[in-house]
């Protein structure tokens, strides 16, 4: 599974330079008009209710939790001022991002990546160590254009190449000297995979064994919770600083927060004023992740028991009727993994916008070519809309969009 976004990635940048612009273009529309469509079905499987809103469904979510949790809403401080670069509410959420995730204080930044790119910086001066243990598959590497390379002049080295977190004793091996360790958990573009809790403490240990500080890019650690079986805050007392999102999980407009020490999290606040992130008013987004911590946060548990239990079996059940069809992780570690179908990723594409027009039905929103030629996965993410869904509806929906593709292309057949 080894580097199948960041192989998709350079695959379409070489196809634009070499001339093969028309069929990658039409690949893009289809990918674009699923996108779309998947935004009107009466019924979808993957991807949270906020996915598919308009802006009008988004204030919404302002008024009716307003309307239907006075108690919280007067806690935000909705009747005061607005927020001022960082004062009034986004304090409040500071606050409580900090109190959930046991750390002293939290600084909240306008994106993940600045979040990440200040924390590594901020280790950096404290360590002394200009190097960064990470991952080829890390976020760091794959979505965020090596920023903590070309911006803060940080260099990587990777413990392990393998698709999962790098082991204790790799971490002991790392030639030379390194200042900080990052673990993404989970671990995306390995498939969304999580290792065991002894792992964890054993991985972060051997960090600290070579004086090295510990970051969680923990965009997702929300619902990590119960693969670990351990509360928030005892799972982010592993690392020293905690970076996490309000829109990947939550349902937030945007924005993120990284947690760690007072004194550290001042000096966050320095560095994101110095890139930018000093922003006059972020009530917007702030407010939304407040309501998700809120309303999102507490039935994250039941998404990953609904993928587990139900969405993952019922979707592999598809492989009696087309063989290759594969859920991996088999026993979804969150409450999102991949999914595999032996056609070209053109072909789903095709065959979904048929079942949407058709049936009003729709599963997931993108489908990418893997590295196994003539097999695609998505990436299934269960949430409120998914609780809607039987085992026996998933398998039965998944089948009919198997038998579509198989009309317009033949499977390939595994060896």
């Amino acid at each position: 599974m080894l580097g199948d976004t960041a192989a998709w990635n350079n695959g379409r940048m070489n196809n634009r330079s070499s001339g093969a612009g028309a069929g990658v273009q039409h690949d893009e529309d289809l990918a674009t008009r699923l996108r779309n469509a998947m935004r009107g079905c009466t019924r979808r499987l993957s991807g949270t209710s906020a996915a598919g809103g308009t802006i009008r469904d988004g204030l919404g979510l302002f008024t009716d939790w307003i309307a239907s949790d006075e108690a919280s809403t007067a806690a935000y401080g909705i009747d005061g001022p607005t927020d001022l670069y960082g004062d009034g509410i986004v304090r409040t959420l500071e606050r409580k991002v900090a109190e959930l995730l046991g750390t002293e204080d939290a600084a909240y930044f306008p994106t993940g990546t600045m979040a990440q790119q200040v924390a590594l910086r901020c280790w950096a001066e404290q360590t002394g160590s200009n190097v960064v243990a990470t991952h080829p598959l890390a976020h760091l590497e794959v979505h965020e254009r090596h920023a903590y390379r070309d911006l803060t002049g940080l260099r990587g080295v990777w413990p392990t190449a393998e698709p999962r977190m790098p082991t204790a004793d790799e971490v002991r091996s790392i030639a030379g000297p390194f200042g900080t360790l990052t673990l993404e958990l989970p671990m995306r573009d390995a498939g969304f995979v999580l290792p065991a809790w002894d792992e964890l403490i054993e991985t972060t240990s051997a960090a600290r064994e070579r004086g090295a500080r510990v970051h969680f890019d923990g965009a997702r650690l929300w619902e990590t919770t119960v693969h670990f079986g351990r509360p928030l805050d005892e799972i982010a007392a592993l690392a020293d600083s905690v970076y996490v999102s309000f829109y990947k999980s939550l349902g937030g407009i945007s924005g993120a927060a990284a947690g760690g020490p007072a004194e550290f999290v001042e000096t966050m606040k320095t560095w994101r004023h110095r890139y930018g992130g000093q922003i006059y008013q972020q009530w917007p987004s702030v407010l939304s992740a407040l309501i998700g911590l809120d309303r999102e946060l507490p039935r994250l548990a039941h998404y990953v028991e609904h993928a587990t239990k139900t969405v993952a079996g019922a979707l592999a059940e598809a492989a009696v009727h087309t063989r290759g069809v594969r859920v991996f992780p088999e026993h979804p570690h969150t409450h999102q993994f991949r999914l595999f179908a032996p056609f070209e990723a053109q072909t789903l594409r095709r065959a979904a916008l048929e079942q949407i027009a058709e049936r009003g039905v729709g599963l997931v929103d993108r489908w990418s070519p893997s590295q196994v030629p003539g097999v695609a996965f998505a990436e299934v993410t269960i949430a409120s809309p998914a609780l809607e869904w039987s085992a026996e509806e998933i398998t039965s929906a998944f089948v009919d969009l198997l038998e579509r593709a198989a009309r317009i292309q033949e499977p390939v057949r595994p060896l």
